[in-house]
């Protein structure tokens, strides 16, 4: 046994050290990353679905799942295209640049995540129960503007009838960094009227 093993050594020792060297960079380099995104608060391979709500004059944002990308979109080249997509936005327009003619594959990668979370509502108004239904619309995005303490994928879902009617003076905030959430709905109404294709409406059901 131990004179096999020494002939292995040195047929493949060369092999098994780069191997082992590839493996601790790659490691290192993991590892680096981060560290880094925790310093910066920045978690790109995370998405957050983010429930808008503007009531009473105030604004309320509270998270209705958050996973990473890969168990969402599924598909590795798919949450590259997302990642890299999050790089592009501005705090001038945080919607993900995303190529208009597959915008609806990802919207609906996100959508089946919303419709598993609510589906209880769907079988209950199937069966005659009594349930509340409203409409929303989602979209992708990537705030980088103000002073927010995570930055990460977020889909922002917001009733559409709320977001069409959202006027200019902004509400109460619980927190002052959500002057930054209430400038990206600003800019999700101006873009539903020019890029319908960036949302995804949705009927949420409880």
């Amino acid at each position: 046994m131990l004179e096999t093993l020494l002939v292995n050594l040195r047929e493949h020792g060369i092999k098994y050290l780069l191997t082992a060297g590839f493996g601790a960079i790659a490691w290192w380099l993991g590892n680096r990353r981060a560290r880094a995104s925790w310093r910066k608060r920045e978690f790109g391979d995370r998405l957050n679905v983010s429930l808008n709500i503007v009531a009473d004059g105030r604004l309320l944002i509270r998270t209705l799942l958050e996973k990473s990308c890969q168990a969402v979109f599924l598909n590795s080249a798919a949450v590259d295209t997302v990642l890299a997509s999050s790089k592009k936005t501005t705090a001038a327009d945080p919607l993900l640049p995303l190529p208009q003619e597959d915008y609806w594959y990802f919207l609906n990668a996100v959508l089946n995540e919303v419709s598993e979370k609510f589906a209880e509502g769907q079988l209950k108004r199937d069966l005659g129960m009594p349930v509340t239904a409203g409409q929303y619309l989602m979209c992708l995005t990537y705030e980088s503007a103000g002073q927010l303490k995570t930055r990460k994928v977020r889909a922002m879902v917001i009733q559409k009838s709320v977001l069409l009617g959202l006027p200019v003076e902004p509400p109460k905030f619980t927190s002052e960094h959500h002057i930054t959430r209430w400038e990206t709905l600003q800019r999700m109404k101006a873009a539903y009227g020019v890029r319908p294709w960036q949302f995804v409406e949705v009927e949420i059901c409880v």
